[in-house]
């Protein structure tokens, strides 16, 4: 049954021409454990991350720096420090058809409502793989690092792990809150036991009932 009821980093740039392209993102992990990001790969050892629908304007990919200084890079991150920014457009519709595809396959795979995947995306992160929050949490779906190892997420700044994983927990928060996704959300922000601490009601929580009234805005609009 589906449950619809349910400081310091470097700058990696891609630019696009401005007439019509289709652009996908590659990921190379070496044996030295070194990560490489193009969107042109060199051989069969890379895996599509991203698959951008075709545009008609140009796109930036970046990440951005400490400061106001911008670094440009052709996409080795090896075991550095991590990206905290990730624009693919400065248009929201934009960013959201970007991972649509990741979105849409998580959802399918995991019985999952795809607008509801989008909602909590938009309110965790704004569709930004690289945010980090003051907490810990990270990317897209800002798993935090005990859930992204409970799901078998290594890398949390990567799209294609980080919402699976993410869409997992949700999922099984739906199991556990059946069909009430009003208590999914809160428990995805406050951890299920602080929802069944609390009788199995919205936490009385400041940041978790604002980030459900959030969630459910994006959701049922």
């Amino acid at each position: 049954m589906s449950k619809f009821f349910l400081p310091f980093v470097v700058a990696l740039f891609i630019y696009f021409p401005s007439n019509v392209v289709q652009a996908d993102v590659f990921k190379f992990v070496d044996a030295s454990g070194n990560v490489f990001y193009t969107d042109k790969p060199k051989h069969a050892g890379y895996k599509r991350i991203l698959r951008s629908p075709p545009q008609q304007q140009t796109t930036s990919v970046s990440y951005v720096t400490n400061n106001a200084g911008v670094t440009r890079l052709v996409g080795k991150f090896g075991g550095g420090p991590r990206p905290v920014g990730y624009r693919l457009s400065q248009n929201h519709a934009l960013k959201e058809q970007e991972f649509s595809p990741l979105i849409e396959a998580a959802a399918n795979k995991y019985s999952l409502d795809p607008a509801l995947l989008h909602a909590v995306i938009r309110a965790e992160s704004g569709y930004n793989p690289g945010a980090v929050s003051h907490k810990g949490a990270a990317g897209l779906m800002q798993l935090m690092p005990a859930t992204a190892s409970r799901y078998g997420v290594r890398d949390r700044f990567d799209p294609q792990e980080n919402i699976e994983g993410g869409a997992r927990y949700l999922s099984d928060l739906l199991d556990m809150f059946p069909a009430n996704v009003k208590l999914a959300v809160a428990a995805y922000n406050s951890g299920e036991n602080t929802v069944k601490r609390f009788g199995n009601q919205v936490p009385p929580i400041t940041e978790t009932q604002n980030y459900v009234d959030r969630v459910l805005g994006y959701y049922y609009r």
